[in-house]
């Protein structure tokens, strides 16, 4: 066996489990650990995501194979490639395809993957941006671009509202959503994070309280030319019976509840549509069009002033952050730091 050279190796941090319990541990890794795969990347950045957060402290059932390497997301270059579509040097973005699940992520200064689950950053994206967007920021993307394709336009007399808006997805999307000229509101459940919001160009603060109480039927007075949820329970059926005529309401995150708790009336009688968001198992031409949707229309000064970097070291405990609700805008991971 060939000893291994420094070059050969690269830093992780690894999660195993022992009798139903998760640990995590920083280790120093070989090439030839990783999984299979016709790309190489010398990954610089990954991003912090709630699911992330899950996944090292062990809830959810998440993962069932270990020992793993977590981070749903990465951005780098790739150092080998084995596909004719990409060539050592290109900057890279992998986000889906259950990378940091059932397949070794971003928390590690290299990882190989299927050259069909990698997007080459289009003009005006660095890795650090791309990572600053991520997983959340691609989702924010899809959901836009699936409102827009069932006919909203900035001409739409009402706002669009961004339930969860201080998080991930929520910061990214009322940021795209108010740079392309819609009226957004945003749904939030703290009052701290009200100038934040503005700051990224809500037009309108709509507290958690007021979006929790239901309407006395199955309809409420018209309100919402379309929405973005990052909630789901209670909150998305309240929104649902609140759209105007025609209108959209893309489902991103169930935190509350998957269950929902809607009738049909607002469906039948109003032609709501419930647009399902997956950005796991996107085809990549669609994820594409959103990379380049993100980069030619985010303000990329507010991306900035949403994004804290973190050395790698730090993960642990920004993993017990995000699950109690403590982490605001963007967490990106520099895995080359720490």
């Amino acid at each position: 066996m060939t000893q291994a050279t420094q070059s050969d190796e690269f830093k992780a941090l690894v999660l195993d489990e022992d009798d139903g319990k998760v640990s995590h541990a920083f280790k120093t890794l070989n090439l030839s650990d990783l999984p299979e795969g016709n790309i190489t990347v010398a990954v610089e950045y990954s991003s912090l995501n709630y699911k992330d957060g899950m996944i090292i402290n062990g809830i959810g059932r998440l993962v069932r194979n270990y020992p793993h390497i977590p981070g749903v997301d990465f951005a780098g270059t790739v150092e080998s490639s084995e596909s004719p579509d990409f060539k050592p040097g290109d900057k890279v973005v992998c986000t889906g395809w259950r990378v940091g699940e059932a397949h070794w992520g971003g928390f590690a200064t290299r990882a190989r993957v299927n050259s069909d689950w990698l997007v080459k950053l289009p003009d005006g994206l660095d890795t650090k941006r791309a990572m600053a967007i991520g997983t959340a920021g691609l989702t924010a993307a899809l959901a836009v671009m699936a409102l827009t394709d069932h006919g909203l336009s900035p001409e739409a007399e009402g706002e669009v509202l961004v339930t969860g808006a201080a998080g991930g997805v929520g910061s990214v999307a009322v940021a795209l959503l108010a740079s392309l000229g819609y009226l957004v509101a945003a749904g939030t459940g703290r009052e701290e994070t009200h100038e934040y919001l503005k700051g990224l160009g809500a037009a309108e603060l709509v507290s958690r309280s007021e979006l929790e109480e239901a309407p006395r039927g199955p309809l409420a007075s018209e309100r919402w030319s379309g929405a973005i949820d990052n909630v789901g329970g209670p909150i998305l059926a309240n929104l649902l019976a609140a759209m105007k005529y025609g209108g959209s309401c893309a489902a991103v995150g169930l935190v509350a509840s998957p269950k929902l708790e809607s009738t049909v009336i607002p469906f039948l009688l109003r032609g709501v549509n419930l647009l399902g968001i997956d950005s796991v198992h996107c085809p990549n031409v669609r994820r594409l069009e959103g990379w380049r949707l993100l980069a030619e229309n985010l303000p990329m000064e507010k991306l900035d002033g949403l994004t804290t970097v973190r050395p790698l070291a730090d993960l642990p405990e920004l993993a017990g952050l995000i699950l109690k609700g403590q982490i605001r805008g963007r967490t990106v991971i520099d895995v080359n730091d720490g």
